[in-house]
């Protein structure tokens, strides 16, 4: 599997997220599942300290099913191992207007109990989940910069944040000599929502035509794109109405065009076209055959002509 940068980082071009690990799926089957993704090379594992939180999950589930694995197979070294921050509900049964914020003393606080759930002594990439303007830059990234300072954290990064934030945060951290974000997690697939549409999964945040602008320029900025395949809607379940307008019709046609010309399938067409552009798909799975498919769009050439085609589609 080819490999991306994600500042001092060298991970899989496909992250394997885990956040049904633990809840929704078993430890046989998430072993199987973090087994094969091993196998095939794979080596950026994402995780959570609150996922699923919103069915009943206490929000260690996650990371407590990696951590399980990580000590079976004894192959941390060999995983590039990234969590989050910020978004853990501060009593159970509550939600994100609740949640325990990026303040130092929280991310300093959060993390050790990642690690002891994870059971390692640092993880590779730790991302600020979701934004938290009642606290300062300033504090968030101190508590960050003294994670990275002490060797709990290699990497930072930034999750369903609002480019122009992202950019604050960078320069906050580039003023005061601390590591800076170098990576961005958003949602984002091939269709594209309506324009300032309110996604109903709370707390979701689009990848915007901003965002890919400006990694592009500063060119040390690693975009990951969770929902790639928008949780089995390209395959079976109905879209929403964030959805419901022509430009999905017509994005739609060029897809199945493209991938019955391929003999691929849609989902493994959508994974081609966000690895062309050299964004990292955080792909889940429930089943060996799910992540299958997933690996299979690896093998996706996608010419010049289907990219154009796939692109102009709006």
């Amino acid at each position: 599997m080819r490999r991306q940068r994600i500042g001092s980082l060298e991970v899989s071009a496909l992250a394997l997220g885990t956040l049904p690990f633990g809840k929704w799926v078993d430890d046989r089957t998430s072993f199987a599942i973090m087994d094969r993704f091993a196998e095939a090379g794979g080596t950026f594992l994402d995780t959570s300290n609150n996922y699923v939180f919103w069915d009943g999950g206490t929000g260690d589930e996650s990371e407590l099913a990696v951590g399980r694995w990580l000590a079976a197979r004894g192959n941390r070294d060999a995983m590039v191992l990234a969590t989050k921050v910020g978004a853990r509900p501060l009593t159970p049964g509550t939600g994100l207007d609740n949640a325990e914020g990026l303040s130092g003393d929280t991310i300093r606080r959060a993390a050790a109990a990642s690690l002891e759930r994870l059971g390692v002594d640092h993880v590779d990439l730790y991302y600020s989940h979701i934004e938290d303007r009642s606290v300062t830059l300033e504090d968030t990234l101190g508590g960050f910069a003294s994670l990275v300072r002490e060797g709990k954290v290699r990497e930072i990064a930034a999750s369903n944040h609002a480019t122009w934030r992202f950019e604050r945060a960078r320069a906050v951290s580039r003023a005061n000599g601390w590591p800076a974000y170098a990576a961005v997690q958003q949602r984002y697939s091939y269709l594209r929502p309506r324009p300032n549409v309110t996604l109903p999964e709370g707390g979701h945040v689009h990848m915007t035509d901003e965002l890919l602008d400006y990694a592009a320029a500063e060119g040390d900025v690693a975009l990951v794109a969770y929902s790639a395949l928008l949780a089995g809607r390209y395959r079976d379940k109905p879209l929403g109405q964030e959805y419901d307008h022509p430009g999905t019709t017509r994005r739609l046609e060029v897809l199945h065009q493209v991938a019955a010309e391929l003999g691929a399938t849609v989902n493994q067409v959508v994974l081609a076209w966000l690895l062309r552009q050299d964004i990292i798909p955080l792909v889940g799975a429930t089943s060996v055959a799910q992540l299958e498919e997933t690996l299979g769009a690896l093998e996706i050439k996608l010419d010049d002509d289907q990219v154009d085609r796939l692109d102009s589609a709006a």
